[in-house]
């Protein structure tokens, strides 16, 4: 009788959830760090296109080579790196208008193996780690599995290339904590690296 009243209780709860998440207009999306137009492709990432009706024009693991590029059939090579699903797919369908009538043409993500970013020095498990959803420096320092002994955490750095020039971030860990100074918790880009000294 106890576990059918505890189960009871546990639907209850998540429908009231999910209907007050419904009522409250939130919508489902595939990433709540970024929106499916404004993912840019990097090489090492894994597409899938796929051209409706149409299985010769559709491929289910296409690498973006080290280029930047990707293969199509009967396109030749389509620049991806750098560009939105939504572009590739516009291009791919403005080359096969000659070959498929009204192609229709999704380009999906399959695997962001462009989105990494990197912590190296004074931590646990030093290395390149995937960059999965909008992580802050404090949680890549969970995902290192934390600092050693020895670290310094007053004199963290991170590296970061923007507009063709390396940027230099200081962070102090001691300040982010002790402090409350959550403007040192800085968001991750693609290919950061963090150095604890």
């Amino acid at each position: 009788m106890k576990k059918i009243l505890l189960l009871s209780l546990c639907f209850a709860f998540i429908l009231v959830f999910n209907s007050q998440h419904i009522c409250s207009g939130a919508e489902n999306k595939w990433s709540g760090w970024v929106s499916a137009d404004a993912y840019k492709i990097g090489s090492g990432d894994v597409l899938e296109i796929v051209t409706w009706k149409e299985p010769d024009f559709s491929r289910g693991d296409v690498l973006v080579r080290i280029d930047g590029k990707i293969s199509f059939p009967l396109i030749g090579d389509v620049q991806a790196a750098g560009r939105t699903p939504l572009e590739i797919q516009r291009d791919i369908e403005t080359g096969l208008k000659d070959y498929v009538g009204n192609p229709i043409v999704t380009v999906t993500v399959k695997n962001p193996g462009s989105q990494r970013f990197y912590i190296l020095g004074e931590i646990q498990k030093t290395g390149e780690y995937p960059l999965l959803k909008g992580l802050t420096v404090l949680q890549a320092f969970a995902i290192a599995g934390g600092f050693t002994d020895w670290a310094s955490k007053k004199e963290i750095i991170l590296l970061r290339y923007e507009g063709g020039k390396e940027k230099v971030y200081n962070i102090n860990y001691k300040r982010i904590v002790n402090d409350k100074d959550f403007s040192q918790n800085i968001a991750i880009q693609t290919n950061d690296t963090i150095i604890v000294p």
